[in-house]
């Protein structure tokens, strides 16, 4: 077990961006390859325990797409000791709640729990990791469920359908071109054997990262893992992702046609992943653009110009290049294309023209403003030391965030942006609103 004791200024040095004082993290590696942080926090007297694998949409193949969405909702199905619903049941009976969420990379499993739990909690992780059931009942029950829950939040949502075209036609070789969700007929042919397979390289200890947040000590947390975790064998992890996206050359368009009562303009340009040298400029720069109503791009589209409904977008954290993406919706009677050059204008604007000291400074103190509302709760302690660990490869990176934001520079934003914000960089996809009886007749006929 090692420790790492971080001795953090606050008072002055919050608005220089140091993390709050005297933060200890400790950790420990397991034999099977299982990571452990703890943070030891006893401001209230709960716990916020993270389980991080290293598996999404990104370790999957064709045929087989949205197989790691559907393990989010079979590890609360029923395993050996805790039967099917017992999951819930018994953590809510012992005061705690979860969650879980599944993206192109993670997926990954949130437990909150009074501090008397921990044994109970780490039974329940224990037994779902090590006997997870695959009754073919429950199987096909929750493939349905997955299923419906695409019809919902893809087919039927006109935002979900341009998305999951917009990334497939930005990729044209690496895996996250596919949606997290998984393409239909994918969801539908699943075979039992690729589900083993799946759980069984994903969910290896060694693919894993715990951490806990809390009215705990390390020891305890060790002891209980060493106990319930260790016992479980390692087992050969996903293949590695080796394919590299090739550098877009061209400009690429995708248009959707489907009812609606007004076009969706979606603008998607190629960023580098969490890892990457440009991250911390890239999130100022996004701040600048898209966060609140004091950002060019709502001052532009929404106050000023007031030809957009709304604009959001920005992107993610990824083990490998992602999308910068920008999200509006033009009010009725104005072009998606007038919304267009209005984005292009306040694109280029950030090249020609170095920002102000003091909306730089306001980006920052944003960022800075979220980065310690996250530090100063068991849970966003807990997400933000796994985030870093494994997105980042070491949580102790998390501590330089705050200097990281300081040190981004005019300069800075404009060589990103220069860099990235280009028109061959760039992917636009488009949902053209086409009348209700068009959209039933082709649903009709497709049927024939």
């Amino acid at each position: 077990m090692s420790w790492l004791v971080l001795g953090l200024l606050h008072g002055q040095a919050a608005a220089s961006g140091a993390a709050p004082a005297e933060l200890e993290v400790a950790t420990h590696t397991l034999t099977n390859g299982l990571k452990i942080l703890v943070h030891e926090d006893r401001s209230i007297p709960n716990v916020a325990l993270y389980l991080f694998y290293r598996v999404g949409s990104r370790n999957e193949r064709p045929g087989t797409t949205g197989v790691s969405h559907f393990f989010e909702h079979m590890m609360f199905n029923g395993a050996k000791k805790y039967g099917p619903g017992q999951f819930d049941r018994v953590m809510e009976a012992a005061g705690g709640r979860n969650n879980a969420y599944t993206s192109q990379d993670v997926t990954v499993y949130q437990d909150w729990f009074p501090a008397p739990a921990l044994a109970l909690i780490f039974d329940l992780e224990a037994d779902r990791i090590r006997d997870l059931s695959f009754d073919p009942k429950i199987v096909e029950s929750e493939r349905g469920v997955v299923a419906s829950e695409r019809r919902t939040s893809v087919d039927a949502d006109n935002f979900g359908t341009l998305q999951e075209q917009l990334e497939a036609a930005a990729y044209t070789a690496h895996p996250y071109q596919w949606p997290v969700i998984g393409w239909m007929a994918d969801i539908e042919n699943w075979k039992i054997e690729d589900l083993r397979d799946h759980f069984a390289k994903g969910y290896s200890p060694s693919n894993a990262t715990m951490v806990v947040s809390g009215a705990v000590t390390s020891r305890e947390v060790i002891d209980l893992a060493r106990t319930t975790l260790e016992p479980i064998p390692a087992r050969p992890p996903p293949p590695p992702v080796t394919t590299i996206e090739p550098e877009q050359t061209g400009e690429r368009r995708v248009t959707v046609k489907k009812f609606a009562q007004l076009p969706v303009l979606m603008l998607a340009y190629h960023v580098p992943e969490a890892a990457g040298p440009d991250y911390y400029t890239l999130e100022v720069l996004q701040n600048l653009l898209l966060s609140g109503q004091s950002s060019r791009l709502y001052q532009r589209l929404v106050d000023r110009d007031q030809i957009a409904l709304f604009v959001s977008g920005g992107f993610g954290v990824t083990f490998d290049p992602t999308l910068f993406s920008i999200t509006t919706q033009p009010k009725s009677g104005i072009s998606t294309e007038t919304i267009e050059k209005a984005i292009a204008e306040e694109l280029a604007r950030l090249v020609a023209e170095p920002v102000t000291d003091r909306e730089l400074e306001k980006a920052r103190n944003l960022l800075l403003a979220a980065f310690y509302r996250e530090m100063k709760t068991i849970n966003g302690k807990a997400h933000a030391l796994g985030r870093y660990e494994v997105f980042f490869g070491d949580y102790r990176r998390l501590f330089a965030a705050p200097e990281a934001y300081a040190r981004v520079t005019a300069g800075d934003v404009q060589r990103v942006a220069a860099k990235y914000f280009t028109e061959k960089n760039r992917t636009v996809a488009t949902l053209v609103p086409e009348p209700a009886e068009v959209g039933e007749r082709a649903k009709s006929e497709e049927k024939r």
